[in-house]
C-alpha cells in the first residue's frame, strides 16, 4: 500500500508525518519511508511493505535524509544575456518567456531539428512524457534523448532483436528460485546492493546454487561466485558464443523449445563452428575448462537466471553482447519460468519509465517504433495532431556532435550532467560553449553542466515531487511528495508544460491545447491510454490502485487484479512470427586497442557509496569515508614497472585527455588493466573526471557509447608543491562548493567531506610549481583561517613548510598545511573527534611533518551505518574474531549489509594468513 502515512506527534515536538516514496538512486526501486516535520526530511527508513526491498536499504539510500539540505540547490531562475556576463536571477515568467522566444526564433530560422532536449532516467515517468510530447508533438523534432542512452539502450536493442520487445521478462523473486545465476558485466554488490543481499540470502539458503561471475575484475560480487571468469575487456560475445557452442556439441540444448518457440538457430549454429572453448579461451584470456564448466552449469541446471548491467551495455558492441547472452536462455528453454530468464539491471531509478513513454530519439510512447507508420499514426491520433516526425532524432553522442557542428543551435538539458557523464567530455564542453542557447533544468546549482547554462531553471527533486517510477522488474510505484521544494523550484513536468504553453503562442501553425494537464495524474492517465493493447499495457493501473494495492508490475491490462510477474510463460514472443529470434552475430574486439604507447586497458565503474556525478551523495560526509578520493586501481606488479607505490600520484593519459590521480595496488585486476571510479568530476577534482579519457565510439544499433574501455598509459607525476586544508563548519556543503573553484589550474586536486555528525571539508592540491604568491592568502580567506585570535601559524621558508591552524574553544577545527602533508590522517581524526588541541601546539609550532608517535589512527570506514573502521576490524580479527564475532562485538554489517562482502574478504584473508 502506497498511500501517505501519518504518525502522531511526539509530545513537546513539532508534528511529524511519514510518507511512502522510493529511493532516487539505482533501478532496484527500493521503497522508502520518509519522516518529515513538514519542512524538511528528518529521517528515512526502508519500507517493509515494498516488494522491491521489504525494508532493506543500502548505504546511499539509508542516508538520503542527510541530502535534504538547501545548500547547493538551485533556488531561483537565473539568466544571462551573454556568455561574458554572469547570470542574474529573474522571475519564472521572464525566464519561460525568454526561453520560448529563443526556441521559437531558432525553429523559425533553422527548422525544428535545430533544437534538442537531453533528459534523464532520474525524471519521473510523467516528466518524461511531457518532454517527449513537447519535442515530437509540439515542435516536430525527434531530437529528444536521455542519459539512459549511456546505460540501457543496448539492453533495449538486445531485447528487441531477440525477444521482440524491450521488456525484462523476470522478477526479483527469481533470485531466490534459480539454480544457476550468471552475473555478467555487473557488480551488484556495489551498484545494486539490496539485490545483492537477496543473492547472498539465496546462496545461504541453497548452497548448491551455482553462481558464475563474468568480470575482468575480481569484484565483491565475484567473491561470492563459485566460478569467476576474469575475461579480457570486450570479449563477452566470444565467451557466450563458446558457451553456446559447447552446449550444442555436448547435447545440452532444449531442442523442443528451440523448434517450437524460436527461429534463426540454424544460421547462428553455422557461425558458432569455430567458437570452441579452446578458441574462445585464447580470445578471452580464461581457461577453456572454465568456459565448459560455465556452459554445463547453465545448461544442466533446472533453472538458470542471468543478470547484467554496464559491462555489457556500455560498449560499442553492446547490442551483440546482450543478444549473445539472451541466446543462452533461448537455446536451453530457460525463460518464462520461475528462476529463469535474461534480466538486465537498470542503472537509474526510472530509466524503465522513460523507455515506456518513448523518451528516446528513436522511440515513441508505449514501446512504439518510430520507423513504423502505423505506430506514428497511433501517436498522432492520441495527441490530436496531423503527424509526428518520421526520421529518428539525434541520440546522445550524435546530439552533442551536432551541437558542436552548429546543426543544433539550442539545447535543453534536464536532470542530467553531460559535461561530466558523456564520453570524451572535452568535446561535449566544446559543444556547449558553441551552442547559441543552453537551458539547464536542474535541482543542484553546482554541477559541471550548470556552468554552461544561459538559462538555469530550478527544479524540484527527490521527496518534493509526485509521479510514478518503474524499476528493473517492471514494477510501477506511485511516488508522493513529502516536503515542498525549496525557494522557487518547481516540479519538472510543470516547467515543461508552462514552457510548452508559451511556445505554442510563438510558433506558427502550432497545435494548440496539447498541454491541458493540471496535475501529474492527468499526465499518467494519458500515458496509460497510450499503452492499451501494447506489450506494456497498464490500462488497468491507476494512482488509486497503486495507493491501495501497492506497486504493480506491467503488463496490467484493464480488468486485471495485479500485474504479471514473468513474461513469455506461454512461449509466445513480441515478434511478427511470435517466435524468439536467434541473431547470427560475429565477435568484434574492443573499439580502441592498446599498443606500445597506450598499453593499459582502462575500465571505469561505480563505487559502493557514491552515485553518478555526486551532486547528491557528494553532500554527505560519511559517504566519503569508504573511499575519500578517486583512486586508480593498478596491479601491484604494474605499479613496480612504473616506479609507483600505493598512495603515489600518477598521470594517466588516453588519446583524448589526461588526469592526475592517486594510485592504489589491487590484486583484483590482472596485469595491464586499471580501474577508475566514474563519480568524480571537475566539481570534486582537478580535471574532468574519468570521461576525460573515454572515447565516443558508439554501438551501431543502440547508439550507446563505449564507456567501459579505453587504452591508456601511466607515468609518475612529480608534483613537489603540495597543500592540504581542512575545516569543520556548520555549513560544510556551501564551503565545499566555494573551495571547488580553487581546483582549476592545478595538476592534482580533490575536494570532499569527512566526519560524521559534524561534517568537515578537505582540500588536497599538488602542482609542479607553486601557485601565484597570493593564492595561499585567498585559500585562507575562503577557509576562514585569518582570525588572529583563533589562528596559530608556523612558517619555515627554507624548507617550504607552512602550518596554519584554527582553534576554537580549545579544539582544532581547521588546518592548512603547505609543503608537507604526512600528518593528514592524524589531523582528520583530531578534527572529527573534537580532540583537545593543547597537545597539538608543540607539533604545530615546530618543523615536524609526521604526527607524534603512538597515535591511534582509525583508517578508512568499512561499515558506514555504524561507523566501524578498518583498523578496529583488523584489531579484532588479529585477536581471533570471525565474521560472526565481528558482528556481535562491533555490530558492523548488521544494518544495511553493504559492507558484508568486504568483511567476508577481510575475514578470509586473516584466516589464510594464520594458516
Amino acid at each position: 500500500m502506497n498511500a501517505p502515512l501519518h504518525s502522531a506527534a511526539t509530545p513537546g515536538t513539532a508534528a511529524t508525518r511519514t510518507v511512502r516514496s522510493t529511493c532516487c538512486y539505482c533501478g532496484t526501486g527500493c521503497g522508502i519511508l520518509i519522516e518529515t516535520d513538514g519542512e524538511r526530511v528528518i529521517n528515512v527508513s526502508g519500507d517493509p511493505l515494498h516488494p522491491a526491498n521489504f525494508g532493506r536499504l543500502c548505504t546511499k539510500g539509508a542516508t538520503l535524509h542527510l541530502t535534504d539540505m538547501r545548500a547547493g540547490r538551485a533556488l531561483q531562475p537565473a539568466m544571462r544575456t551573454s556568455r561574458e556576463t554572469p547570470r542574474q536571477t529573474v522571475s519564472w515568467e521572464t525566464a519561460l518567456a525568454h526561453a520560448a522566444e529563443r526556441f521559437a526564433d531558432v525553429i523559425e530560422r533553422h527548422g525544428p531539428d535545430a533544437v534538442a532536449f537531453y533528459i534523464s532516467g532520474q525524471l519521473l515517468t510523467e516528466d518524461y512524457y511531457v518532454f517527449n510530447k513537447l519535442a515530437k508533438g509540439l515542435i516536430g523534432t525527434n531530437n529528444v534523448d536521455t542519459n539512459s542512452r549511456l546505460c540501457m539502450s543496448s539492453a533495449v536493442a538486445g531485447y528487441k532483436a531477440t525477444l521482440g520487445s524491450d521488456a525484462p521478462p523476470c522478477c526479483y523473486e527469481d533470485l531466490a528460485q534459480t539454480d544457476c545465476l550468471l552475473i555478467a558485466g555487473a557488480n551488484p554488490a556495489f551498484a545494486h546492493p539490496v539485490l545483492f543481499r537477496q543473492i547472498e540470502d539465496a546462496k545461504a539458503a541453497r548452497p548448491d546454487m551455482k553462481i558464475i561471475v563474468v568480470d575482468p575484475r575480481r569484484t565483491d560480487s565475484a567473491e561470492l561466485a563459485d566460478l569467476h571468469l576474469p575475461i579480457l575487456p570486450g570479449t563477452d560475445v566470444a565467451l557466450f558464443n563458446a558457451m553456446l557452442s559447447a552446449m550444442i556439441w555436448e547435447g545440452w540444448l532444449d531442442e523442443a523449445y528451440i523448434d517450437a518457440h524460436t527461429e534463426g538457430f540454424a544460421a547462428l549454429k553455422k557461425r558458432l563452428r569455430e567458437f570452441t572453448p579452446k578458441f574462445a579461451a585464447d580470445i578471452c584470456g580464461v581457461k577453456p575448462e572454465h568456459i565448459m564448466q560455465a556452459a554445463e552449469w547453465f545448461a544442466k541446471s533446472p533453472r538458470a537466471l542471468s543478470l547484467w548491467c554496464m559491462g555489457l551495455n556500455q560498449s560499442s558492441r553492446g547490442t551483440d553482447k546482450n543478444a549473445a547472452l539472451i541466446h543462452l536462455h533461448m537455446a536451453t528453454g530457460k525463460i518464462g519460468k520461475p528462476g529463469c530468464g535474461p534480466f538486465s539491471l537498470t542503472g537509474q531509478p526510472n530509466a524503465m519509465g522513460g523507455r515506456e513513454v518513448g523518451g528516446m530519439a528513436n522511440l515513441m510512447s508505449g514501446h512504439r517504433d518510430m520507423a513504423n507508420p502505423a505506430h506514428r499514426a497511433e501517436v498522432a491520433a492520441l495527441w490530436g495532431i496531423p503527424s509526428v516526425p518520421d526520421q529518428p532524432g539525434k541520440t546522445a553522442v550524435e546530439m552533442f556532435d551536432a551541437i558542436e557542428r552548429g546543426e543544433i543551435k539550442a539545447v535543453w538539458i534536464a536532470c542530467t550532467n553531460p559535461a561530466q557523464s558523456m564520453p570524451d567530455v572535452s568535446q561535449v564542453r566544446r559543444a556547449l560553449d558553441k551552442a547559441e542557447f543552453v537551458v539547464v533544468q536542474e535541482a543542484f546549482a553546482h554541477t559541471d553542466t550548470t556552468a554552461y547554462a544561459d538559462l538555469l531553471l530550478p527544479a524540484a527533486s527527490w521527496a518534493e515531487k509526485e509521479g510514478t517510477v518503474t524499476n528493473s522488474e517492471r514494477r510501477v510505484t506511485h511516488v508522493n511528495p513529502a516536503v515542498a521544494a525549496p525557494g522557487e523550484a518547481r516540479p519538472d513536468w510543470k516547467i515543461v508544460v508552462q514552457f510548452a504553453r508559451q511556445l505554442e503562442q510563438r510558433l506558427e501553425a502550432a497545435p494548440a491545447g496539447l498541454f491541458p494537464y493540471r496535475d501529474t495524474e492527468s499526465i499518467f492517465n494519458e500515458h496509460r491510454a497510450s499503452t492499451t493493447g501494447r506489450d506494456l499495457d497498464i490500462s488497468g493501473m491507476s494512482y488509486a490502485m497503486l495507493d491501495t494495492l501497492g506497486p504493480q508490475q506491467w503488463p496490467l491490462p484493464s480488468g486485471a487484479d495485479s500485474g504479471r510477474k514473468r513474461l513469455y510463460e506461454d512461449g509466445v514472443f513480441s515478434t511478427p512470427s511470435g517466435r524468439a529470434r536467434f541473431v547470427a552475430l560475429d565477435y568484434h574486439p574492443v573499439a580502441e586497442k592498446t599498443d606500445a604507447r597506450y598499453p593499459l586497458h582502462l575500465n571505469t565503474g561505480r563505487l559502493r557509496d557514491q552515485w553518478h556525478g555526486m551532486s547528491r551523495t557528494g553532500t554527505v560526509a560519511r559517504l566519503f569515508s569508504h573511499v575519500e578520493e578517486p583512486l586508480l586501481s593498478v596491479h601491484p606488479d604494474d605499479l613496480k614497472i612504473y616506479g609507483l607505490q600505493s598512495g603515489d600520484l600518477a598521470r594517466v593519459k588516453s588519446r583524448r585527455g589526461e588526469l592526475v590521480v592517486r594510485v592504489e595496488a589491487s590484486a583484483a585486476l590482472r596485469r595491464a588493466e586499471v580501474f577508475l571510479p566514474m563519480h568524480w568530476s571537475s566539481r570534486f577534482m582537478a580535471g574532468s573526471g574519468s570521461n576525460a579519457l573515454t572515447l565516443p565510439k558508439i554501438d551501431p544499433t543502440s547508439k550507446q557509447p563505449e564507456l567501459k574501455h579505453a587504452a591508456v598509459r601511466l607515468e609518475a607525476a612529480e608534483l613537489p608543491w603540495q597543500t592540504l586544508a581542512m575545516k569543520q563548519t556548520d555549513d560544510a556543503v556551501t564551503l565545499m562548493h566555494q573551495v571547488a573553484e580553487l581546483l582549476a589550474g592545478f595538476a592534482y586536486g580533490t575536494v570532499g567531506l569527512f566526519g560524521r555528525d559534524k561534517p568537515a571539508v578537505i582540500l588536497r592540491l599538488a602542482n609542479h610549481i607553486a601557485p601565484p604568491a597570493d593564492f595561499l592568502a585567498k585559500l585562507d580567506a575562503i577557509f576562514g583561517f585569518n582570525d588572529p585570535m583563533a589562528t596559530l601559524s608556523y612558517r619555515d621558508p627554507k624548507r617550504g613548510i607552512e602550518k596554519r591552524a584554527e582553534i576554537r574553544e580549545g579544539k582544532l577545527v581547521g588546518i592548512r598545511l603547505t609543503g608537507e602533508t604526512a600528518a593528514r590522517d592524524w589531523l582528520k581524526s583530531l578534527i572529527t573527534e573534537g580532540a583537545d588541541a593543547a597537545s597539538l601546539r608543540p607539533w604545530l609550532l615546530a618543523p615536524l611533518a609526521a604526527p607524534p608517535s603512538g597515535q591511534n589512527l582509525r583508517g578508512r570506514i568499512i561499515c558506514n551505518c555504524l561507523d566501524v573502521s578498518q583498523n578496529e576490524i583488523q584489531k579484532e580479527l588479529a585477536g581471533g574474531c570471525d565474521l560472526a564475532g565481528l558482528q556481535a562485538k562491533l555490530k558492523c554489517g548488521t544494518q544495511c549489509g553493504s559492507c558484508l562482502p568486504e568483511l567476508k574478504r577481510m575475514t578470509a584473508t586473516v584466516v589464510v594468513n594464520i594458516a
